[in-house]
This record gives C-alpha cells, structure tokens and sequence, in this order.
C-alpha cells in the first residue's frame, strides 16, 4: 500500500530530490537503487526505524511515478513539468536563491513568473507531505528549494512537528535584502518548529531579519510567530558517514586503485588535489590560476608535481555554467601549454563524475587538498579528504569562506580572493615539517571523527523533539 493509498509515516523527509536513481538494466527493466549522498546515509536507517517516508522529484520531468516501498520505507514521488524544472529548479532556486544565498559571486535574477512557479511547486510537496504524515508525525523538510513548505505544510497539519535545514549560506542581511519576495520566504521558514543552519552566522543573519522584516517577536533563538507557535533557530554544522569514508578508503579494491591512479599520473613526487561540482561559487578560476603561476615562476616543478583538479559537470544547460566550464578548459590549456613537460601536464583536469571509492583512492593521494570555494556553506570534501587520507601528513589549504573553516581551524586558512596569499599558503603546506603539518591533520581528524553525520541527525532530531 503506499502514502496515496492511505498509508501513513511518522517520520518524513522532504527533498527536492528522492533518495533513489533510476536504474534501466540491458533487457529495459527499471529499478531504483539508493543514491550514495551523505544525507541518504544518516536518514536512511533512521526512516526504517520509525517507518519512514521520502518526498520528493525522481529527477525527469513530465513524468508520474507512483509511489512504492524502497528499503524498508517509503519513497513518495512529486512530478514537476518541463516548465516548472525550467521555472521552479533551473530559475528561482538556482539562478535567484543560490547566487544570492552565495554572497552574490553571480548575478541573481529576479522574475515573477520564476517565484510563482515556485510558489505552486512549494505548495504541491506540501499537499503531498501532508498526505504521506501520520497524525503528530515528525517531518524534516531540507534546503533552500523548500523554504515556503514549513509554513504551508503547518497551515495544512498544524498537528505536525516540522524542521528545517539549510544546507547551503544564508546571506548577510543587506545582500537577503535585494530579494523581492524576502518577506514570504521568512514566514515559509517560520512555519516549521526548528530552522538549522550551517553556521551560528547564518542563524544570527535570519533572526536579524525577523526583527527587521516582521512584527514576531525574538528571544534569543526563538520567534514567537503566532498562535502560540514558536519558532527555534539554531546551528548544526553536517558532517559525514566518517567511520564508513575511512573503511572505504582503506580497502583493498581502493588501495588498488589508488596505486593505478598515481602511476596513470606518471608517479609523481607531489600530488595537489581540487574536488568540486563545476560551479562559480567553488573558487575554480582563482584556485587555478594561482597554481598556474606557482608553476610558472618555479615553486612547482611539473617534473615532480601534478596538480590534479576534478570538476564534475553541474547544471550544464545553465549559461552561466557554460561560460565557467569554457573559461576552465582555456585556462587550463594555456597553463599546461606553456609550463607542462613533454610527456605530462602539470594540471591533470577531469570534468567527469567519479564513483565514491575512485574519489577515495584520490583522496589517499593527495600530499595537499585544496578546497577554496569563494562562499560554501559548509564543504564536506574537506571532511572527506580528512577522513580518506590514511597517512597522517596530509594538508588541506581551507578557504575562510566555507563552513568547514569553523571546525577545521588547524587547516591552512586563506582567502580565496588573494591570489599571492593563497599562493604562499600553498607552498607553506608543501614545506612545513612534517611534524607540524601532522599534529594539524591528526587534530582534524579527531574533530571529524567526533562529529560524523549521525552526530549531526541525532542532535537536530532530538532539538526537534524537545522544541
């Protein structure tokens, strides 16, 4: 029986996207196999346990799927239209909300038409989230896509308990500002009983707009918002499944290939290493460049040092990301053009998607990591790394500027805008003694390993129920 025939969860989670990819096997039947996200990982056991629900997009447009039983919970699909992943997805959440929730590193557009559709899109995850809810259930609504449905969902269940998490920045209050419809997203995040940030500055910028924008009145980390319904706003920085990235990387299938990766890469000596989605807000144009000169005045020798960068492909019929992948492509080119050896590049630059153990046996290689995005609201390829690389003198150069930098404070921090910093950063983590740069990796890794994704589910859920 599923959630449209009646049956009914106590605890939910909403998404933009399902949990779950489709699989078509050679003989054209269709499956559906558990997404490998960190956020899939902490949840999963938990909707298990309390016989959960998922709500949200299967990823194609124009498309009903019905729903159905996935692991031991249920998935519960919501159609969107070509219009409204053009409108609601492509437009309002991407080309408005997150270029302005980034410190506005691009330009965010400003179109009716894309908050109407969002508007509906909101309201529709919200009817189908009421109807999935068992009485007094607990439902967790997730991200920056979804920020009217605690409000809609509350006026539709009001029995309900209803958190929220952010997981990308949420802006200055002069940047939030700009935004036409600013009032109507606060109240949608009022609705729920708990709204999570990355960061305690992210807190601190919405409950500044609350007293500016609105009449509720703030104590604290709480809104009195009305009949009686408070509203608690509070941090939880994410993290990831730690123990199980460590055992990842530690098996044998990823040592194997670990040892293949580096050879493919002509044995080098050093190994500096970039993971990101190819995104404007990562920092990719200035992370390059400053390698690029390193080479280029000979701190880098591309006899002995490879720079390897992964950039998986993101949002690719979006234009502002075509000009960002055309401008990588070129720089690159003239960088490897004019300081590159003969038989090797000094940049080795992959714009492809890797499966999770590739992306370990890269993290095992990486003597430096460089995670300098110019706005994040947390980065967890930096906890990814911490927890893959097995040897205890690794590095990783952190931008001041992403989440992960409140935790990770034995990193080498740098601003992402300071070319010739971040340069010098660079070198100092190539060059410090082997002892200091040890202690730093070693504390992280503790800080990492304290604070897995369970930690962070258990903490927010727990808040929720005490709310």
């Amino acid at each position: 029986m599923s959630a449209s025939d009646g049956q009914q969860s106590s605890f939910v989670v909403v998404a933009n996207r399902l949990p779950v990819d489709r699989v078509t096997s050679e003989d054209g039947e269709v499956s559906w196999q558990t997404s490998p996200g960190g956020l899939v990982t902490a949840l999963e056991p938990l909707m298990r346990r309390f016989g959960g629900a998922w709500v949200g997009w299967p990823g194609s447009a124009d498309e009903t799927v019905d729903p159905f039983e996935h692991e031991g919970y249920q998935v519960v699909p919501v159609e969107l239209s070509t219009r409204e992943v053009e409108e609601y997805y492509e437009g309002f959440s991407n080309s408005t909300l997150w270029p302005l929730y980034h410190d506005a590193v691009a330009f965010p557009e400003f179109h009716r038409e894309w908050w109407e559709t969002y508007r509906d899109v909101n309201l529709r995850f919200a009817v189908r989230t009421a109807e999935a809810c068992a009485p007094n259930a607990t439902v967790w609504v997730q991200d920056y896509q979804l920020q009217l449905v605690p409000a809609m969902l509350r006026r539709l269940r009001p029995d309900l308990k209803i958190g929220f998490f952010l997981h990308i920045p949420f802006p200055p209050i002069e940047l939030y500002e700009q935004l036409p419809w600013r009032r109507q997203i606060i109240e949608g995040l009022l609705g729920a009983d708990l709204v999570g940030f990355q960061v305690p500055g992210g807190a601190s910028n919405f409950l500044r707009l609350v007293r500016r924008r609105t009449e509720h009145q703030v104590r604290s980390d709480r809104v009195s918002v009305e009949d009686g319904h408070l509203c608690t706003v509070r941090a939880y920085p994410i993290s990831i499944d730690y123990q199980g990235f460590v055992e990842l990387a530690e098996s044998p299938e990823v040592l194997a290939e670990s040892a293949e990766l580096r050879a493919e890469l002509g044995n080098p000596e050093t190994i500096l290493l970039g993971v990101d989605r190819l995104d404007y807000t990562k920092g990719l144009r200035q992370r390059i460049r400053a390698v690029g000169e390193l080479f280029a005045e000979g701190k880098l020798d591309p006899e002995t040092t490879v720079f390897l960068q992964v950039a998986t492909p993101s949002r690719e019929d979006v234009e502002e990301y075509q000009k960002l992948r055309n401008d990588i492509d070129q720089l690159v080119g003239r960088i490897n053009s004019s300081v590159g050896g003969v038989g090797r590049p000094a940049i080795s630059y992959r714009h492809a998607n890797f499966s999770r153990s590739t992306m370990a046996a890269m993290y095992q290689l990486a003597d430096v990591m460089l995670v300098t995005p110019l706005r994040d609201g947390m980065n967890l390829v930096a906890k990814e790394y911490i927890a893959c690389h097995t040897k205890s003198s690794g590095a990783l150069v952190l931008s001041e500027f992403a989440g992960a930098a409140r935790e990770l404070k034995r990193a080498y921090l740098v601003n992402p805008y300071d070319l010739d910093a971040m340069k010098d950063t660079i070198m100092r983590a190539l060059t410090d003694p082997e002892p200091v740069r040890s202690r730093a990796f070693l504390a992280m890794k503790r800080k990492v390993r304290d604070n897995s994704i369970d930690h962070w589910a258990n903490k927010f859920l727990q808040d929720l129920k005490a709310v």
